[in-house]
């Protein structure tokens, strides 16, 4: 089934973000995941690829089991930095092939060795540019990422804007936003990108904290604000790892219960591989 179908419903989406582990670990950890993912009945669950198609082998092989195994939708994310057409085009083979319909489709990050940026060629040097192949060579439907507070790379939120106009333009089907803190950020953001005419459906992204060791690493990522209310819960119990927990997932239900209220499309959880604590965010909102 292709994803932009389900959001004809009169319903707030259900999705998972997971992540297959390190090819020096056993895939059947992550399974172990998806089947406790399974019993919630999610709408669907996105498999990463990770940096510069590092995983994409075991995206794929996760992938295959989330859909035919599980029977979830499966949403693979497929990057393009320092990719041929070649190399896109055969991973979408291999996608269709295990009846896999749905990608996010992005650019990714560079690699983290600067000095090989100057050995890097590519066909899609955007996002975009892959969105537009993926559309006009193959069948699938297509996800892409959005920034509520703009990308680290372009801070200007106007020129933000238009670069999203153009995915979406290219052949964008739905949204999935990157994670932020604060609610009052992803209401500007859709009131910013409709004026522009963007109507596609939007999935929030939500990540609970979960330790104090998240917050650096989080805000070097994708630069997310920290609110205050937030940042009262970091310094108060960041001493304390269990306490940090229940905080962090409290703000998390209370971001998703005002999301519902709000009537987003979707509610994507980034589960970091944390079955139990998705389980407790899904259930004390009353999500499933």
């Amino acid at each position: 089934m292709k994803l932009c179908d389900l959001f004809n419903r009169e319903k707030t989406l259900v999705s998972f973000e997971i992540f297959p582990p390190k090819q020096t670990v056993t895939l059947e950890s992550i399974f172990k995941t998806t089947e406790g993912l399974q019993t919630l009945n999610p709408d669907f669950i996105s498999i990463t690829y990770g940096a510069g198609g590092s995983a994409s082998d075991r995206t794929l092989e996760t992938a295959d089991k989330v859909k035919n195994t599980y029977h979830v939708e499966a949403l693979a994310h497929l990057t393009c930095i320092n990719s041929q057409k070649d190399d896109i085009d055969t991973v979408l083979n291999q996608l269709q092939a295990h009846n896999i319909q749905n990608i996010l489709a992005m650019r990714g990050d560079y690699p983290l060795d600067k000095g090989s940026l100057k050995n890097m060629t590519t066909t899609f040097p955007y996002a975009k540019n892959l969105i537009a192949h993926i559309k006009s060579q193959h069948d699938f439907c297509i996800a892409a990422a959005a920034y509520p507070e703009g990308h680290l790379e372009c801070p200007n939120l106007a020129e933000d804007t238009v670069h999203l106009k153009e995915k979406v333009d290219s052949g964008t089907d739905f949204l999935i936003t990157q994670i932020f803190f604060d609610n009052a950020v992803l209401y500007n953001f859709l009131d910013r990108i409709r004026q522009a005419n963007i109507t596609v459906p939007v999935c929030a992204g939500i990540m609970p904290l979960l330790n104090s060791r998240q917050v650096a690493r989080i805000h070097g990522l994708c630069g997310a604000s920290i609110p205050k209310p937030l940042q009262s819960i970091i310094e108060k119990y960041e001493n304390s790892p269990n306490d940090f927990e229940k905080a962090g997932i409290e703000y998390a239900c209370n971001q998703i219960t005002d999301l519902i209220a709000h009537k987003v499309d979707g509610i994507h959880l980034y589960t970091m591989n944390k079955l139990e604590q998705s389980k407790t965010i899904i259930q004390e909102t009353g999500l499933r």
